[in-house]
């Protein structure tokens, strides 16, 4: 029991989701999204006020972000490039957790997108 207790809580300290990201918004919540995709797809449709930096992630690109967590995200569950961009992160030195089910999970659940 005490495996899957230390199992569970260290996955809950690094990984969020749609729903939490959501919520934590409509609280009010300062919650700084960096998109992991390309600057193409980004465009095409992406969560309002989510950043998109040039990866790999430079020291002088993160420091454009708001101080504190980061939360990033992709495309959706098929899609590594939050946990990449979660990991350039935490090498710099920001505390960061990913988003499960990216921006496609974000558009299922019907939350507003910023698109051209």
């Amino acid at each position: 029991m005490t495996d899957a207790i230390s199992h569970f809580s260290r996955r809950l300290a690094f990984e969020t989701d749609v729903s939490d990201v959501a919520a934590a918004r409509a609280a009010g919540e300062a919650v700084t999204l960096l998109d992991a995709r390309s600057p193409k797809t980004y465009a095409a449709g992406h969560i309002p006020g989510a950043y998109n930096l040039p990866r790999p992630l430079t020291a002088e690109a993160v420091a454009e972000l708001p101080a504190g967590e980061v939360v990033t995200y992709c495309w959706g569950p098929a899609c590594n490039g939050a946990t990449k961009a979660a990991l350039e992160l935490a090498q710099l030195g920001r505390p960061v957790r990913e988003m499960l089910g990216g921006y496609e999970y974000w558009v299922r659940d019907g939350h507003s997108v910023t698109t051209p």
